[in-house]
């Protein structure tokens, strides 16, 4: 068997290596002496990390132009050419009023007398002489036919509507100005008591339309009984109405 030198631990431990391994147990000494005191305390809990916040960086849009620098004052003042003369419009001054139509009555002509007596003339002709007379009695009873006419009477008015009825067909435009106004309608008389056949006779004040209200009035608000001869209707009389809208009607 082999058998080392003994070796001298005195030569081995210099005094710079006595140092240095003093040093290092000193060290050792320590760095136990850490961990015994990490061992027995407890861990203490992770910090909470700040929130984190997004920046976005943008670039400002540029700014405006500048205004543009002010017109120079015009010289010439403007205004144009005159203005031309206003016309005023007066409404033409209002008719006289026509007077209602009246018919006239038929009347029969007169029957020519018949002379009796010598001609004054001669002629080739027999004249008529002169009869006898004489004396009797006699009685008859008969109808024939000629120009004349039997009894006659007028038409007779059956309903006729009140003022505020007569609202309705007063003219828009007059009503919205409060003029009032008056026609005077002719129209014929029907068998069923209605009219037909109206014409206007005169409107006051006239180019108002009062007119043409009067006639839709008299068709629609008045009944006639037609004028009767001998106990028969008489379609040739027509009826005259006089229709006032407003209160101020003349």
């Amino acid at each position: 068997m082999w058998h080392l030198p003994p070796v001298k631990i005195r030569s081995f431990l210099t005094r710079d290596r006595q140092r240095k391994a003093g040093v290092f147990v000193v060290v050792l000494a320590v760095h136990a002496g850490l961990f015994a005191v990490m061992a027995r305390t407890t861990a203490s809990p992770p910090m909470a990390l700040p929130p984190v916040f997004e920046v976005e960086l943008f670039r400002p849009p540029p700014p405006p132009p500048p205004p543009p620098p002010p017109e120079e004052a015009s010289v010439d003042p403007g205004g144009g050419a005159p203005a031309a003369p206003s016309r005023i419009h007066v409404p033409p001054p209002p008719r006289d009023p026509t007077p209602p139509e009246v018919p006239a009555p038929r009347q029969q002509a007169p029957e020519p007398e018949l002379v009796i007596g010598v001609a004054p003339t001669s002629s080739e002709t027999p004249g008529m002489g002169q009869g006898g007379q004489g004396t009797g009695r006699g009685t008859g009873v008969g109808a024939g036919d000629g120009p004349g006419r039997g009894v006659r009477t007028g038409p007779r008015n059956l309903r006729e509507p009140r003022p505020l009825a007569l609202r309705r067909y007063h003219p828009q435009e007059a009503l919205r100005q409060g003029v009032s106004g008056t026609a005077v309608v002719s129209c014929r008389i029907r068998e069923d008591t209605v009219l037909d056949q109206c014409r206007v006779v005169s409107e006051t004040p006239a180019g108002q339309g009062f007119g043409a209200a009067g006639i839709a009035a008299a068709v629609a608000e008045y009944r006639f009984r037609p004028g009767m001869i001998d106990g028969r209707p008489d379609y040739d009389l027509r009826a005259v109405i006089t229709v006032r809208f407003g209160r101020n009607a003349p």
